[in-house]
């Protein structure tokens, strides 16, 4: 019996998660200059739509078959499983960034990188690791793995609901995000003065399960390059300008008010709806744009290393993190005037890449490629045990793979 054909790999996915990782970074480099000109800056959405969105097209692509072809059961243990390596994921990260500010405070003869963004662990060590070790504490720029754990674990439920009838998600989709605006439904991220989480995952699954529900088929994909389609997004695209870019609306009293109306303070952490739709009309854009090279995106080498990035997603993100704290105390030291900022972005995005490809290598184990044993010195001279009926001779010892 033939085997069925492999889907090929989409590779706008790859790519659109490569260049999240780079944004992600220069987002999370403190007090980095750049930060001011990246895309979200001129539109209500940003990078981190496009990952938890991206997130959600993978997670069906990854997970959504095991649930069809091998059950419910075996689909939740690998959602279950992939929440235990994100656990632990956030655990290293965790481990890695405190490591960091130890050493830092080590080299300065102070503490102020550890009291900065990890105050609870000199005043409160032992609360501060149970907070870790449940969730509870999520110190600044650690909440984006928890918040996609959280969202993973919804998975299997919307799998069984949609097992029940095909509507059923998408009302739980919604009643999660109205609960999450409406009835205040979110996570406790700081126990000691009773903050939640940044990112509410209860609000953020919203684009996730959009993404998940896209890429399943249980949302219909509007049709691509559409011109009066794509015209009216760019439109609407172009209209938000004025109020979300700071070089207008912070000169401009009337663009900061529509601004303050439009979007309230919890606008990110609760993911307002605008934020959802504006990503959306610019994905549309995007895909549009791009939808006739699908098939050769890596066809260039800027294309070929947001692929390779993004096939790391998980690995880059993690040390985007690190290399971007690091940047941040780089810049501290030498100033944030233009070319030093230019030096270490670039050098920064530059890690990002090396990692990406070291995270490669370790996956495709090449320890596991087959290689032939030669043994030292000249061969011995073996005698002809030609088999005259095949004419082939048998195996001998320099033909032997060794793991």
């Amino acid at each position: 019996m033939s085997r069925l054909a492999k889907r090929p790999r989409d590779q706008r996915l790859d790519l659109f998660r490569g260049l999240t990782m780079l944004i992600i970074f220069i987002a999370h480099v403190p007090d980095n200059p750049w930060m001011f000109w990246i895309p979200a800056r001129f539109g209500f959405s940003s990078g981190t739509e496009l990952f938890v969105f991206c997130s959600g097209v993978a997670s069906a692509l990854a997970f959504g078959s095991v649930f069809e072809t091998r059950g419910l059961a075996l689909g939740t243990a690998r959602i279950a499983f992939r929440c235990w390596q994100v656990y632990w994921a956030h655990m290293g990260l965790f481990m890695a960034s405190v490591a960091l500010a130890a050493g830092i405070d080590r080299l300065t003869g102070t503490t102020e990188a550890l009291a900065t963004q990890f105050g609870p662990l000199l005043t409160d060590p032992a609360g501060a690791m149970l907070g870790v070790a449940t969730l509870g504490w999520l110190p600044p720029y650690l909440d984006i793995l928890p918040m996609y754990l959280v969202i993973l674990v919804l998975i299997p439920v919307m799998m069984a609901l949609r097992r029940l009838h095909a509507v059923l998600p998408f009302v739980l989709v919604a009643v999660l995000y109205l609960a999450a605006w409406l009835g205040g439904l979110q996570l406790q991220g700081e126990p000691w003065q009773q903050f939640a989480w940044f990112l509410n995952p209860f609000g953020w699954q919203l684009v996730f399960f959009l993404g998940f529900f896209f890429a399943k088929g249980w949302l219909p994909v509007p049709p691509l390059r559409r011109p009066a389609l794509v015209w009216t997004a760019v439109a609407l695209l172009v209209a938000c300008v004025p109020v979300a870019f700071w070089g207008i609306h912070e000169q401009v009293p009337a663009a900061q008010s529509v601004r303050a109306v439009l979007l309230p303070i919890n606008e990110k952490s609760d993911l307002h709806i605008l934020r959802v739709l504006h990503f959306l009309i610019l994905a549309y854009v995007v895909l549009s744009l791009v939808d006739p090279y699908r098939m050769r995106l890596d066809a260039t080498l800027p294309g070929r290393v947001l692929v390779m990035i993004g096939r790391q997603s998980l690995g880059t993100f993690m040390a985007s993190l690190i290399v971007a704290r690091l940047a941040g105390v780089t810049l501290d030291l030498v100033g944030r005037s233009a070319g030093p900022v230019a030096l270490v972005n670039i050098a920064g995005l530059a890690s990002v890449v090396v990692a990406a490809m070291i995270v490669g290598w370790f996956k495709s184990a090449p320890w596991s490629s087959p290689r032939v044993a030669r043994m030292e010195g000249p061969e011995p001279v073996r005698p002809d045990t030609r088999d005259t009926a095949s004419g082939q001779s048998p195996r001998t010892a320099s033909d032997v793979t060794f793991a």
